[in-house]
């Protein structure tokens, strides 16, 4: 029996304090690997490098392909590709993206859960929506440990919520303790092993870049009458997930938080466009009505004034409504990440 040697964090914005803290606790011969993904725009090794200055007891690595897994070791999600862990070594993956990131902490989640089982140790840290919470699900499922930071502690509550939603955590713990519990849990032997589950798999070969045909996707999910704001192809719902979730032909993923604030972006740009065509429209028949008035067409005249009518109040119900969209609180983006101390 081995102890619980696989660490996977995950954060978004407000996570860099709390993993700070983490990583600063962690002893120099810490008998486990330590995975992290951020939420971190393409191109930006900024925020790694932050991270990193944190860790003064144990070396960290920008993750490569190839990479072999040491204990005593942490390892950094890059800019634009899924890190997963696969067979003792680093993959990186450059599938499509999942809650409209990559990296994304399902996708490494899932990936420990399937090589290492009950070996690990699972930890979402605060974010906005809730990436995190199927890959937590995952992990758990095949027998590994749960922790999220306690939402009271996170400078954004709605990851570490979903994950306890989703999941029955093992431990819900502050940010500023965490890195005292986790240098405790990976002392403990693991437990046995279970078997995963071939879907679980199925999303980690998408991740990886694996092409994603009908067969494949049906053995998956059931088609939902809904489109992918990615790519605009045919969503279908993925099986018994918790959180609910979809995927598509291409194989981006969505749990149904991130799908509806993407689908509210568009519904908000779309009145935006029909506020403007019905102005436009407005003003282009009242002209004509003048035009009308000029040349003595009262027949015209009043035709094209009614249609003016008509279309400035459907205008002022579209403002209305957009009035009342920009009133709403503004939520983090899901590749939101801040360093907010």
């Amino acid at each position: 029996m081995t102890n619980r040697d696989i660490v996977v964090i995950g954060g978004s914005s407000g996570a860099t304090a709390p993993l700070k803290d983490i990583l600063a606790a962690l002893p120099a011969d810490l008998p486990a690997a330590v995975f992290v993904v951020l939420h971190i725009p393409a191109r930006s090794l900024g925020i790694l490098a932050t991270v990193a200055a944190a860790a003064a007891r144990l070396p960290v690595h920008a993750a490569a392909d190839g990479m072999k897994i040491e204990p005593g070791n942490i390892y950094l999600g890059v800019p634009d590709h899924h890190l997963l862990i696969v067979n003792g070594r680093i993959k990186l993956g450059r599938g499509p993206r999942e809650n409209m990131v990559r990296p994304a902490i399902d996708a490494l989640f899932r990936s420990a859960a399937a090589s290492y089982s009950s070996r690990v140790i699972g930890v979402v840290l605060s974010g906005f929506l809730n990436d995190g919470a199927a890959g937590l699900n995952a992990i758990k499922q095949c027998g590994g440990l749960a922790l999220v930071q306690d939402p009271t502690d996170a400078i954004a509550d709605e990851m570490p919520l979903s994950a306890q939603r989703a999941v029955a955590v093992d431990a819900i713990v502050s940010g500023a303790r965490m890195g005292d519990i986790l240098s405790h849990l990976v002392e403990e032997t693991a437990g046995p092993s279970r078997p995963v589950p071939p879907e679980i798999r199925l999303e980690i070969d998408i991740a990886a870049g694996e092409r994603l045909d009908s067969e494949q996707l049906r053995s998956l999910a059931e088609p939902a009458a809904l489109t992918c704001p990615s790519c605009g192809g045919v969503l279908s719902e993925v099986r018994h997930a918790e959180p609910i979730r979809f995927r598509c032909q291409v194989g981006h993923g969505f749990t149904a938080d991130v799908l509806a604030t993407e689908q509210e972006n568009s519904v908000d740009e779309a009145l935006r466009v029909a506020l403007r065509i019905i102005e436009e429209r407005a003003e282009l028949v009242t002209r004509m009505a003048e035009d009308g008035r000029r040349t003595g067409r009262a027949a015209v005249v009043k035709m094209y004034e009614e249609r003016a009518r008509e279309y400035r109040a459907y205008a002022d119900t579209i403002r209305r409504v957009v009035l009342r969209t920009m009133a709403r609180p503004a939520g983090g983006g899901a590749d939101d990440v801040t360093e907010q101390e």
